[in-house]
């Protein structure tokens, strides 16, 4: 009852995440692109109001006018948006998703004893240490250079080594899945922190100097730009951490810490190009193609560098006969199993599924202890131990690539369970 319960949680809290991302990715995108494209105003009527862009757009059928004051307007409008919710409940959500899917069993979705033998406490307290260090470093960054000479580059330089060393940390602490998502959840944790702390708080300062009648202090406006500028770098490499763990190949990768990093880098270069672009459209900078080019070519590279060589594969599949005899040898007699046969597969389920898919545990209700059980699930077994490698968790139970073949070759070859 647990884990379906746990089941349902996990897939309404993703829902509920999903939808809150959509809704604060697309506005802070929007914002951006806004900033970006604001033209001096013609009209002298708008000069006068202190207006210091306007942009003319059209969508849905309908023309639209909005205008950027860039202290404060003349007076307030009865009716205020703010745009901060959708952070909030971004961060909320993700927060407990991530806690119903690696902090409530960290033991099995945390722990790689390969690479730290910790107890399950530990290691789910250093996870969500990554969360509060983190932000207090970045922070402490913006604070200290932010405002300097050059300031804006300097601070990207050291929280980018600041990302750098925590992807290092986390891929040789943590299980590769729960590492890529980790730093992931740690990016949006100072994402969401800059509105909480910063953003909001600014704005709420400038409305209240501006009904008390008293002068705007215009560094809150540009504390709060510097902030949503980080965030919109931040969204692109904190996507793909966290999609990837639907993707084996790059969080189980022997260098996986250089895959996250890599994969980042040219998010957040793919990213400029798409925030300079429209700067370029009103002639304000050149063409920002080279940072597209560079985003591309970084991951062009990755895909070339991961590519794993032919005689890997042919290796493998020359020991899918010794895995499979070694593996079955108190199951079946010598010589009775044909290589994509039921009883080979059966040999390699007794020991590396049967622990948790077996007559004393059946997690997410799935067994694989009989022939008709396997043949239920045969799609399953093939999506998560041969096409995703998602299965055995972490590779617990010590799984080889020949014995992942041998699955292959059986479901491929029908799914014979006589």
């Amino acid at each position: 009852m647990e884990n379906y319960l746990l089941d349902w949680a996990n897939l309404l809290l993703r829902w509920v995440h999903v939808i809150t991302a959509i809704a604060w990715v697309g506005s802070s995108f929007y914002f951006v692109f806004l900033d970006s494209s604001l033209t001096p105003p013609e009209d002298e009527d708008l000069k006068k109001q202190g207006v210091s862009g306007e942009l003319w757009a059209v969508h849905g059928g309908g023309f639209y006018h909005p205008v950027k004051f860039a202290v404060k307007p003349p007076q307030l409008p009865a009716h205020l948006h703010w745009f901060y919710w959708e952070s909030y409940s971004t961060w909320l959500s993700g927060f407990a998703l991530f806690t119903i899917s690696y902090l409530w069993n960290a033991g099995t979705y945390l722990v790689d004893k390969s690479l730290m033998n910790w107890s399950p406490g530990a290691a789910g307290a250093v996870a969500l240490s990554f969360f509060v260090v983190f932000w207090m470093l970045y922070d402490g960054i913006c604070q200290l250079f932010g405002r300097k000479k050059n300031g804006d580059a300097i601070v990207g330089a050291l929280v980018a080594v600041l990302v750098c060393v925590a992807s290092w940390l986390a891929c040789h602490w943590f299980a590769g899945r729960a590492a890529f998502l980790l730093v992931g959840a740690m990016m949006a944790t100072a994402m969401s922190a800059n509105v909480f702390f910063w953003i909001i708080p600014g704005q709420r300062k400038v409305v209240a100097a501006i009904k008390a009648g008293e002068p705007v202090d215009a560094v809150h406006g540009q504390r709060g730009k510097q902030r949503s500028v980080h965030n919109t770098y931040f969204t692109l490499p904190v996507l793909f951490a966290m999609l990837s763990n639907h993707y084996s190949f790059t969080w189980s990768h022997p260098q996986n810490w250089l895959v996250l990093i890599l994969m980042m880098l040219a998010g957040a270069a793919i990213r400029q190009f798409f925030v300079l672009r429209h700067g370029y459209k009103l002639g304000r900078n050149r063409h920002p193609l080279a940072y597209a080019l560079v985003g591309v070519t970084v991951i062009l590279g990755v895909i070339v560098w991961m590519k794993p060589p032919l005689q890997a594969i042919t290796a493998a599949k020359a020991e899918i006969p010794v895995a499979i005899n070694s593996g079955a040898a108190n199951a079946i007699s010598s010589g009775a199993a044909s290589q994509n046969g039921y009883q080979s597969v059966q040999a390699i389920m007794a020991q590396r599924c049967y622990l948790c898919h077996g007559e004393q545990v059946q997690m997410k209700n799935v067994r694989l202890d009989s022939p008709a059980a396997l043949k239920s699930h045969a799609q399953q077994v093939y999506q998560q131990v041969v096409v995703s490698k998602l299965m055995p968790m972490n590779n617990a139970t010590g799984i080889t690539d020949a014995e992942r073949l041998a699955i292959k070759g059986w479901f491929e070859t029908g799914a014979k369970t006589d």
